[in-house]
């Protein structure tokens, strides 16, 4: 092979690590309590954002830049997306990051995890996207706009830390995933949390406090008591005073429709066959109305009406 075949690949590698130090000028890293490290991303001016999981509590959170450290503080947290935002002191001059669409990405497309270290500063991991969604729902109930499923390994510090293109733009944030996978979560899901938390400190998000799992109910079952469908949502768990305690919701009862008027007066109902079901019905303005709930109990189909409450802060 002459000095010409790797060209392309000398050009490749270039361009891959100015984008890297061109995005890296924004990563920040971070220590709180005594969970480790992370990293977070300097999202606008003054604003930076990490991983919920990565604080301990409501603590101020030592931050390190390419020439030292500050401190930042809290503004508020996400944790049903696992994102937390931080203010930096008026001082601090860093660049901000120059986002990216997400919108554009494509499986197949070459991306990299850009984090910072607290010990050898900017890290990479390079891969390519593996599988790009739709909008989903995490298990807490927070809606992110698209999946993105990058193949990158996110080192020691890694959570935090920005997706990029080949130009060096961030499309969103790393988080883990279960099973060690990364799940990225896009500019726009970010931005939107960002300004919610900024404007209002906090996150207004429905909840009725117990846990879940979908089921399958016998076709004869359900066709004796005219469901549409075999699915429903089987309750594990109640937690104590929570508003499905109040309201008699039982361990063993199963969901399987719910009242579709936020203000309760409409006879309408929409049949529940999955968690995700659920969790639709509690966007922030369902908080505080009242939610009629049609469940299995017993063998006979009841009803029982819900008010719903606000899913507490997560404790530090």
């Amino acid at each position: 092979m002459t000095t010409e075949d790797f060209s392309p690949l000398t050009a490749l590698s270039q361009t891959l690590a100015d984008s890297i130090a061109r995005a890296g000028a924004s990563i920040v890293g971070l220590k709180a309590g005594r969970r480790g490290s992370a990293s977070g991303i300097h999202w606008r001016s003054g604003i930076v954002v990490t991983t919920d999981h990565a604080l301990k509590q409501d603590d101020a959170v030592t931050l390190t830049l390419a020439d030292g450290t500050v401190t930042a503080t809290l503004i508020g947290r996400d944790s049903a997306i696992d994102l937390a935002v931080l203010r930096l002191p008026d001082s601090v001059t860093l660049p901000a990051a120059n986002l990216g669409d997400p919108a554009q990405l494509r499986v197949g497309h070459l991306t990299v995890a850009v984090g910072r270290s607290l010990e050898t500063g900017i890290t990479a991991s390079m891969g390519i996207v593996s599988a790009i969604g739709g909008a989903w729902r995490t298990w807490h109930g927070g809606k992110v706009d698209q999946l993105i499923r990058p193949d990158v390994m996110l080192y020691p510090g890694g959570s935090g830390s920005g997706l990029i293109n080949t130009q060096g733009q961030i499309l969103g944030m790393n988080t883990m995933a279960p099973r060690h996978s990364v799940l990225t979560i896009p500019v726009t899901t970010i931005d939107r949390v960002v300004n919610q938390l900024v404007n209002q400190g906090r996150i207004v998000r429905g909840y009725l406090g117990v846990g879940m799992q979908p089921v399958q109910l016998p076709e004869a079952f359900c066709q004796s008591l005219q469901l549409a469908g075999n699915g429903g949502v089987l309750i594990l768990s109640v937690e104590s005073g929570s508003p499905a305690d109040r309201a008699g919701v039982l361990i063993g009862d199963i969901i399987v429709a719910m009242n579709d008027d936020p203000q309760g007066e409409s006879a309408s109902h929409r049949r529940i066959e999955a968690i995700d079901d659920i969790q639709r019905m509690l966007d922030p303005e369902r908080v505080g109305q009242p939610l009629t709930v049609q469940m299995v109990r017993g063998g006979q189909l009841i009803s029982l009406t819900i008010l719903v409450g606000e899913r507490p802060r997560r404790a530090g």
